[in-house]
């Protein structure tokens, strides 16, 4: 049973001592947990993280590569200049960040047990930079679902340690057709079987909250012309932005709408909303990140009856 007092995404990590954390959806999504990964280290918590990655990989040098399908990213790594996620965060953390290349199931899996073999990992937590993660697959729009799901059933795979999926950034996915009804409605679903783990604000004037703006601000300025849109309205959120805020060029012509909720983790446990997923047994078998969209898309033909859309009340 969980407390008012103690939130119930820390209650579920209270006794893990190796921690990664993982973006989920690729890029910068990895960036979303920096708050999380600041709070668990002032536990006493050893925090690693891991990210499927959008960068060129193969520009990598050979002994960046545990195995085809891990590399080890640190502040000095070769590689792209233009955009490069896994070693803007290494530099920021002055530390390692594993890079998966884009697979499908069974590879990404294989990764992560050597990360968790590595490390003694007993915890994973899975973030999410927006919600679409929590889609069940009969919605009316996914978003972008492929890494999302690729993550979500490589980890639900591996045994014998604590899961968690979290995501942040509420509301940015509109960008995408999500409809945010349809995230809340899942989330009453896994309430009701006890695998919802609450909602949890960052404090604005905390040091995870400047941690992480401080990150996204270095990694803006790093990679000028790519700089990743979700992060950088996460980070407004949480200085206090509202509304329409516009920091990069990638965004012009589109309507922002930066707010609070965005700075709030949803979390939940991971292997409940794998359950929840109608299409990822599917996915299980997968070898490549194609074969992973081409099963969704097969799903997602096979789906006649979409939940409708439906707007928040306002």
């Amino acid at each position: 049973m969980f407390s008012l007092a103690t939130p119930p995404l820390f209650a579920r990590l209270k006794r893990a001592n190796n921690v990664l954390i993982a973006g989920a959806g690729g890029g910068f999504d990895v960036f979303a947990g920096i708050p999380l990964g600041v709070a668990l280290r002032d536990l006493g918590k050893r925090v690693h993280y891991a990210s499927l990655s959008f960068s060129d990989l193969e520009r990598l040098d050979l002994d960046a590569w545990l195995e085809p399908g891990l590399a080890a990213v640190g502040p000095e790594t070769s590689g792209e200049d233009a955009y490069f996620p896994e070693r803007e965060l290494a530099r920021f953390l002055n530390d390692t960040v594993y890079a998966f290349p884009r697979t499908g199931v069974r590879p990404l899996r294989s990764a992560y047990r050597t990360i968790i073999r590595k490390h003694d990992i007993d915890a994973i937590v899975l973030v999410d930079g927006g919600t679409d993660i929590l889609l069940r697959g009969d919605e009316q729009h996914l978003g972008t679902p492929t890494e999302d799901m690729t993550s979500l059933a490589a980890v639900t795979g591996v045994d014998g340690l604590t899961k968690v999926v979290t995501s942040l950034g509420f509301g940015i996915d509109a960008h995408h057709g999500v409809c945010h009804a349809h995230v809340l409605e899942n989330l009453a679903a896994l309430d009701k079987q006890g695998a919802y783990l609450g909602a949890l604000s960052i404090p604005s004037d905390s040091h995870e909250a400047r941690a992480y703006t401080t990150a996204v601000r270095q990694a803006q300025e790093a990679t000028p012309l790519s700089p990743s849109i979700v992060n950088g309205q996460i980070a407004a959120s949480l200085q206090g932005e509202f509304g329409n805020v516009q920091f990069t060029t990638r965004t012009e012509g589109s309507e922002l709408f930066v707010n609070p909720l965005m700075g709030v983790y949803f979390s939940v446990d991971l292997d409940a909303l794998a359950r929840s997923v109608h299409y990822l047994p599917a996915l299980q078998n997968t070898r490549t990140a194609f074969d992973v969209a081409l099963a969704i898309e097969d799903y997602r033909e096979s789906v006649d009856d979409r939940r409708p859309k439906r707007a928040l009340p306002h």
